[in-house]
């Protein structure tokens, strides 16, 4: 009997990708035609299959979906229609942020980092956008390990060069959080950390040569810079660093609160109160004692330690003009008011979040830039990874309520109901695609007619 609901992957077409290139070529246009929007009737004529599965309702039929469809998102990666790979993205980045897919990276992990490497070096700027994404949820779902240094090790330079194409502001904030996820989750030495923070500065700060042509960044992206670079010095020493890289982050922070956007004030304030908590300014105040370069660098931190009070200070109390957003407003002022009792009494902001139950707790400045950081990226799928993800238990030392098992094992979450029983979601709208395909097919074949051939291009 045929079952024309879904174009199921079985064991044996699994082991035949892998043996066989034309035959893996093949099984991915096919899989890809659920993501293809064009109304071409050009399918496979082997599409109507004898199924390996039985369709059933439920969660069973839920955890088919599940595994076939981001098979075939991994396999329309490979299409040469730049709109089939995005919407295959799209679809993974969803499945990831609706459920840990351990399992599925155990067995596609190789193959989904290289095809988002490949996005990234070929791809238009939305393309690019997606695959970082999807290279962060990467390696936040595997955690430390094997895995996440190849993941970091293999995407520094694509990254880099990425940072060089092109000043799209979508692509270089998109490149610029992957950069962060990837080296706080891969990264086990502090130059690996330091060098991506590097990376991140000459985004906004180029070495410039012959053929660089300098670029006014967006407000988006100073923003998006100063984000990245705070999450990743959560992680680092300040012991480590030397004095002169201390001054000129906080010369430039210092700069930045007397821009117009908002975004970039908070952004910078938060760095700097980050800066003075782990920078232990004691250290350079005992090298002065040692040489007239270090006390010269201790006096000059000071003096700009002052001139940063009285600017945060008066971002603090800011009056709002005409036409000034009011929410904007309240967000930078009580942003700036625990930055100046930070700075004035020792005092870091407490925050508590309520996740399934459970609070997590922040007592820190680098705990908050961190949480933050980290919701922004995840977004809808930070309360999921909160409550399953162990990596990120680890990090913030939450522990979250056990979860209660209602009915039987295959009790379907509500987040597993949006993502393939939602007639909104992408792969439903994608399964739905396939099956009016099929039907077309049959009517074809009744009357007569055939698809093209399986070695055909779909693009």
């Amino acid at each position: 009997m045929d079952f024309p609901i879904l174009n199921l992957v079985t064991s044996s077409d699994i082991h035949n990708q892998e043996l066989s290139p034309m035959g893996k070529r093949s099984s991915q246009r096919k899989n890809a035609a659920m993501l293809d929007t064009d109304d071409s009737d050009s399918v496979s004529s082997s599409s109507t299959i004898q199924s390996d599965y039985l369709v059933v309702s439920g969660a069973e039929e839920i955890q088919l979906d599940k595994d076939s469809l981001l098979d075939q998102c991994v396999d329309a990666l490979y299409e040469k229609r730049g709109a089939t790979r995005e919407k295959a993205l799209v679809a993974i980045i969803e499945a990831f942020n609706s459920n840990l897919q351990h399992e599925f990276v155990e067995n596609k992990f190789i193959t989904l980092l290289h095809q988002c490497l490949s996005s990234i070096k070929r791809g238009s700027a939305k393309e690019i956008s997606l695959a970082s994404h999807a290279i962060g949820l990467l390696a936040l779902t595997t955690g430390p390990g094997d895995k996440a240094r190849e993941i970091l090790e293999e995407s520094v330079s694509p990254i880099s060069q990425a940072f060089k194409s092109g000043s799209e502001t979508s692509k270089l904030s998109s490149l610029l959080e992957c950069l962060a996820i990837i080296t706080f989750v891969g990264g086990t030495e502090p130059d690996e950390t330091e060098k991506s923070m590097q990376m991140m500065w000459q985004v906004v700060h180029p070495k410039l040569g012959s053929n660089v042509v300098a670029t006014k960044p967006t407000p988006s992206v100073i923003t998006s810079m100063v984000s990245a670079w705070s999450f990743l010095l959560t992680t680092v020493d300040g012991w480590t660093l030397d004095p002169k890289n201390w001054q000129e982050s906080i010369s430039y922070f210092s700069a930045l609160l007397d821009k117009d956007d908002r975004s970039i004030r908070i952004a910078a304030g938060e760095a700097l109160a980050l800066i003075f908590e782990r920078g232990n300014l004691e250290k350079f105040s005992g090298e002065a004692n040692a040489s007239s370069d270090s006390s010269r660098d201790f006096a000059n931190i000071q003096g700009l330690r002052a001139k940063i009070l009285n600017q945060v200070r008066n971002l603090s109390v800011e009056a709002g003009g005409k036409g000034s957003n009011k929410k904007d407003l309240n967000s930078q002022r009580n942003s700036f008011r625990d930055i100046l009792d930070f700075l004035e009494a020792g005092y870091p902001p407490e925050t508590s979040v309520k996740i399934g139950g459970e609070s997590l707790n922040t007592t820190s400045w680098s705990q908050l830039i961190q949480l933050n950081f980290l919701k922004h990226f995840l977004g809808g799928g930070f309360v999921k990874h909160m409550q399953e993800n162990e990596f990120l238990h680890d990090v913030f030392g939450f522990t979250p309520k056990k979860k209660q098992l209602f009915g039987n094992e295959h009790h379907i979450s509500s987040s597993d109901k949006r993502l393939f029983k939602s007639p909104n979601s992408v792969m439903n709208k994608a399964r739905t695609q396939f099956r009016n395909k099929q039907r077309m097919l049959s009517q074809d074949r009744n009357a007569g007619h055939y698809a093209v051939g399986s070695g055909d291009d779909l693009n």
